[in-house]
């Protein structure tokens, strides 16, 4: 289902910028399972797929930090940090895809919109496994550029990397969109003047009740839809929360 807020001015739009994980990939275990192997290189016990999973979305410091309680030693945490990178990066294609629907999607959006709509990823991940990640699954081919969480001083929801985008492919930021599965791109969205879109198939749909987005969708398909690229799905009024759909 799809839930609007705000009507977007489709006909105007010439940008999407994609979140990475939660949004347009399952990263979810091989990102537990990378923390986990740093837990046991640092002495301490692993913790579930679940409970990583809500660390997950700010980038791999924070990931690494959050995993280990918040520790003091600066040191310490860069150590670990270097430990789950070297593990992450070995084993980040091992379970990691697409949702269901997602190819289809970047195609539908590329065939029916042309020239007139260009794609970007812009992720707190770090650029080379995300870049890894969108090669590896064949994904890469949509986006005019891909950056991380470390391409830019500030990650998101600071609105450096989404600037650095909408100034590349000269675009206005009212005719741009966001996409994303959690606050951190809604919140993205708003620092910059953009649209968004949140969905509530990933890791952090519960955030969206705090900070709701122009539009919500429920499934992979639904993006295509709200951009008026298939036949439209009934929109309700008003935006409600994301309690019972997901």
């Amino acid at each position: 289902m799809i839930r609007a807020h705000d009507s977007i001015p489709t006909s105007e739009i010439r940008l999407l910028i994609f979140d990475l994980d939660g949004t347009l990939v399952d990263s979810q275990l091989d990102l537990a399972n990378a923390v986990n192997a740093m837990l046991v290189e640092c002495g301490r016990p692993e913790l579930p797929v679940d409970l990583i999973a809500s660390y997950i979305g700010d980038g791999a410091p924070m990931l690494v930090r959050r995993a280990l309680g918040d520790p003091k030693d600066e040191h310490y945490l860069q150590s670990a940090l270097h430990s789950f990178m070297s593990h992450y990066r070995a084993h980040k294609l091992d379970n990691t895809f697409a949702y269901p629907g997602v190819a289809e999607m970047l195609e539908r959006v590329t065939q029916s919109a042309g020239d007139r709509i260009k794609m970007a990823v812009l992720t707190n991940k770090p650029v080379n496994p995300s870049r890894g990640i969108l090669e590896g699954l064949g994904l890469s081919k949509y986006f005019v550029q891909v950056y991380g969480g470390n391409s830019f001083e500030t990650k998101k929801p600071d609105p450096l990397g989404a600037l650095a985008l909408l100034k590349e492919t000269n675009t206005l930021p009212e005719h741009a969109i966001m996409i994303g599965d959690s606050q951190t791109d809604v919140l993205t969205a708003r620092n910059t003047g953009m649209w968004s879109i949140g969905v509530t198939y990933g890791f952090s749909p519960e955030s969206l009740t705090k900070h709701p987005p122009d539009v919500l969708v429920d499934e992979v398909p639904e993006i295509a839809q709200a951009l008026g690229l298939e036949a439209a799905a009934p929109l309700s009024g008003d935006l409600p929360s994301t309690e019972g759909f997901v």
